[in-house]
């Protein structure tokens, strides 16, 4: 019968998706075919998978790991915020609805059919299944019609083990805590816990360790120390791209918009040596000596015109382009560098248009029809191909289109200006590819090709499986599944 073990956490970001990652690549060494899930995820970047639907990028990330191909099975449900109060609501892959907290709440019934659904599917097709749960149970303000922690797990009869994050600092509260708080069934389905992040000596925390184990009664499985490559994986969050400082190389900077989507791009750049990588958050002015600036996907592409607009960022593009600096736009930012983004229907919020950049002679108008898609293209000003995919609303045209940034097949893709400097695209994971990276790069006057970007993530997914296997025990987390 296949098996199935649910790894929680005391918090939001807590590691849970490293180590399931971890654990999935463990457990395809010892020859098992594994499947991860993820009941309910809530992120902006997100996948593509082969079925024309989207999952989460955590769950993309253990697939690899599984050595499984995307599905959208692997998460059926994924929230994508669109406001602080609202998210898109995406089932199985597709867009269901747009719903503020507590209207999704009411919506929790019938999705955790759906989620039932999927991972019974999931079961069926192979002999393991590592389930991440989202956020805390310890936030039992929000159990009643849970699907994404005990509510599932209850649902499904999945052993629950908790991770607690000791370098945020309490993890002896965060799980002595959590156990005190949530209803004894719920406590029923813990099977045992472990500690991840630990820096230093681990010994240290030995009577801690004890201490959890004698007031909870549940098992402990090992302490985890921090994993110093993980910035080397695609990050879901992105306040976890953190790439290592470097004080030469060719500068791009990257403006994190306040809905930023998709930003898996930047990874491949992040670990190019000779590139300098900006994560530039709100407040910071655009650096003088840049050499190109990206204006990411977003979710809300007029929400973020006026959060880039707010940051002074504008005045600051166009004083680089004037300097000589190179710009691209992807996705959300390509349409926010035409001159007019245009929701007749009010898709992305309250219908109206706003004035883009002007930076591209191109207009935007919004769609109701979103676009999921996996392309292969050529890029035109360096003559490489690439693969990467759409993930979109909208459609752009006007002038500058004349000008493609890419083909896909035979049809023009993206637009460039008249000089050159300024381009955009909707087509993400273009830098996954070397020989695409090294000819964009080169194109800008720097060397690239510096790295195997695949290569480097599955060798730091085997280094990943190195670790959780050296720190945890393994062979008891797998026992525990059922």
């Amino acid at each position: 019968m296949t098996r199935a073990l649910m790894i929680q956490g005391t918090g939001s970001n807590v590691g849970k998706s490293l180590l399931v990652a971890g654990l999935c690549r463990a457990a395809r060494r010892r020859g098992l075919s594994v499947a991860p899930f993820k009941p309910q995820n809530m992120s902006n970047n997100a996948a593509v998978t082969a079925d024309g639907g989207e999952i989460g990028r955590a769950q993309a990330l253990q697939a690899l790991a599984a050595g499984l191909p995307l599905h959208t099975d692997m998460n059926p449900v994924l929230l994508k915020p669109e406001t602080d109060v609202g998210a898109q609501v995406v089932v199985q892959g597709k867009r269901l609805t747009t719903a503020k907290a507590r209207g999704y709440q009411a919506l929790k019934p019938q999705l955790l059919t759906h989620v039932l659904e999927s991972f019974e599917r999931l079961k069926a097709a192979h002999d393991l299944v590592l389930v991440e749960g989202a956020g805390s149970p310890a936030e039992v303000n929000l159990r009643a019609g849970d699907i994404a922690n005990m509510g599932f797990a209850r649902a499904a009869d999945v052993p629950v083990i908790l991770a607690g994050d000791i370098d945020r600092g309490g993890v002896i509260a965060q799980i002595v805590g959590t156990q005190a708080v949530i209803d004894p069934a719920d406590a029923e389905m813990i099977a045992g816990f472990l500690i991840n992040r630990f820096r230093g000596d681990p010994t240290l925390f030995d009577d801690g360790y004890a201490l959890i184990a004698a007031r909870t009664g549940w098992r402990g499985f090992g302490v985890c120390p921090w994993f110093p490559e993980a910035w080397r994986l695609p990050a879901e969050d992105a306040l976890d791209l953190d790439p290592p400082g470097r004080a030469e190389g060719l500068h791009i900077v990257c403006l994190a918009l306040s809905r930023i989507a998709n930003f898996d791009d930047l990874d491949p750049l992040a670990q190019e040596p000779g590139v300098r990588l900006t994560m530039l958050g709100a407040g910071r002015a655009i650096p003088g000596d840049a050499d190109l600036v990206i204006l990411p996907g977003t979710k809300s592409t007029r929400g973020d015109l006026a959060f880039l607009r707010a940051q002074g960022w504008d005045v600051d593009l166009s004083a680089h382009v004037r300097r000589g600096g190179h710009v691209l736009g992807i996705c959300g930012g390509f349409q926010m560098l035409g001159h007019v983004v245009s929701d007749p229907e009010g898709i992305e919020g309250a219908a109206g248009a706003d004035t883009g950049l002007g930076l591209l002679e191109v207009d935007t108008v919004m769609t109701p029809q979103k676009r999921l898609t996996e392309v292969s293209a050529v890029h035109v000003a360096s003559g490489a191909a690439f693969e990467g995919y759409e993930i979109h609303i909208g459609e752009t045209d006007g002038p500058d289109r004349t000008r493609p940034f890419a083909h896909v097949g035979s049809a023009p893709e993206g637009a460039v200006s008249a000089d050159g400097r300024v381009a955009g695209s909707y087509l993400h994971g273009m830098f996954r590819d070397d020989r695409f990276r090294a000819g964009f790069l080169t194109t800008l006057g720097a060397a690239g090709g510096g790295t195997q970007y695949g290569a480097t993530v599955e060798a730091t997914l085997d280094a990943l499986a190195d670790h959780v296997e050296a720190h945890l025990d393994v062979e008891g987390l797998l026992a525990e599944a059922r």
